[in-house]
């Protein structure tokens, strides 16, 4: 579903994922570029008809969340980020993010082997 959203759309709604939660000027805040006020709240709105987000009233202001979907958020947001800056290659993406760590643990070093064990037992 996130995939399929409008730019500005996935960015307020990435945006409030990173807050927590947010009214619309603290997600406008917190937003690079940011479009106007009135058009952050549009966007909150169709959001929210989509099923993305809810809110609450507080001291006669929405505060907005997205509704929990943590890990469709994650598989969407990391396949947008491989397919624009590894061509679509998980593989060139998950070296360039192991060149990020300085260290690993043993626990993480096996939870990887055991990925690429498995990769390989898919390709077969």
């Amino acid at each position: 579903m996130i995939e399929s959203l409008p730019r500005r759309e996935r960015e307020i709604f990435e945006t409030l994922c990173r807050l927590g939660e947010g009214t619309a000027t603290q997600i406008r805040e917190a937003m690079d570029d940011a479009p106007s006020h009135s058009a952050v709240r549009t966007m909150l709105t169709r959001l929210e008809a989509k099923g993305a987000v809810t809110h609450r009233v507080e001291d006669q202001a929405y505060v907005y969340r997205s509704v929990p979907q943590a890990a469709k958020v994650r598989d969407s947001a990391l396949s947008q980020v491989v397919k624009n800056f590894f061509g679509g290659s998980a593989a060139s993406a998950a070296t360039a993010l192991l060149g990020l760590t300085k260290q690993m643990d043993a626990d993480e070093l096996d939870a990887l082997q055991k990925a690429i064990d498995a990769a390989k037992e898919r390709q077969k």
